[in-house]
């Protein structure tokens, strides 16, 4: 099931939390959300999940508007919001039975459903605890097996690993990855490198707008604009490799970064460095050690857009 936002808005007061937005995430689709606080991104997500209705635009989710089919809309979505609501005195298989009565579950799948999210979400050692009773960790997962009860078709995670450890954020990015085959999931997350890891598209969000819209590569290429290569090299004093350097057509700038003869050198735009450093070496008798293209780190690209000018 695809969702289609269409020059989506939403205001408080003056303020634009959300400022005319368009994008499209189809199913199959892992969509990593980003943005820093306050971008807009749960406010967003809370349109898409009906939450909350847009004073100008549409989400489509499927053939349904949330703003003429909400009720139809939230029957196709599994929301886990960012913070997780609980009733935290319930046992949590009694909350998973709780939720997926209220989700239209049929009466004959209820207890199948629990049982499979209680396997799929690692919950066995816990089901009979009371929520509150759990670790963050584990109410993290709670919140996720109530997303998933009613077998959503699409899957909206607002920061689902926060409070995970190291072993059970890798266990939640698998299953992620899992249930995105078959179903369109949008996920919000600070991990960077999670959301890398995890979504096939990445969307980046900064001040309402949409600033960045592509893949972990895509986005990195457009960034980047300029090749950077390390490059370590013996035999030569640091003043004359940056004078010779310096002379080669497709360098723009050196700068060294240790006392072991190492550097980092900018390549011009469109233009690449590699060959004619090596020729270089070549041509001077160094000894050229290390020649590593340095690839911009996703948080490099995040910074750079979101950070106030």
């Amino acid at each position: 099931m695809d969702i289609v936002i269409r020059n989506l808005t939403k205001k408080y007061g003056a303020q634009r939390a959300v400022d005319d937005i368009s994008f499209t995430v189809k199913t199959g689709e892992i969509l990593g959300f980003l943005g820093p606080n306050g971008a807009g991104k749960t406010t967003t997500m809370k349109a898409i999940t009906s939450y909350l209705i847009p004073d100008e635009g549409d989400v489509l989710v499927g053939n349904y508007s949330v703003n003429k089919d909400s009720q139809e809309v939230k029957k196709s979505i599994g929301y886990l919001p960012e913070h997780n609501p609980l009733y935290l005195d319930m046992a949590v298989i009694d909350y998973l039975r709780f939720v997926a009565e209220l989700q239209g579950v049929s009466k004959d799948k209820i207890n199948g459903r629990i049982l499979e999210m209680i396997d799929v979400c690692g919950l066995e050692a816990e089901k009979h605890k009371k929520i509150n009773e759990l670790s963050k960790g584990y109410r993290q997962r709670v919140g996720l097996a109530q997303a998933l009860i009613h077998d959503p078709e699409v899957l909206i995670l607002d920061e689902p690993t926060t409070g995970l450890d190291p072993n059970q954020i890798v266990e939640i990015r698998e299953l992620i990855r899992k249930i995105g085959r078959e179903k369109t999931v949008i996920l919000s997350s600070h991990i960077l490198a999670e959301v890398e890891a995890t979504c096939d598209r990445i969307i980046i969000i900064n001040r309402g707008k949409i600033v960045a819209d592509g893949t972990s590569e895509e986005l990195r290429k457009h960034s980047q604009g300029k090749e950077i290569l390390r490059v370590t090299v013996e035999g030569v004093e640091r003043d004359a490799f940056i004078r010779e350097a310096q002379q080669v057509s497709t360098v723009e700038q050196v700068d060294p970064l240790d006392d072991e003869g190492s550097y980092e050198i900018q390549s011009r735009p469109d233009l690449s460095s590699r060959k004619s450093i090596f020729a270089l070496c070549c041509e001077k008798n160094w000894v050229l050690t290390e020649l590593t293209p340095i690839q911009t780190k996703l948080e490099d690209i995040f910074h750079e857009l979101t950070m106030d000018r």
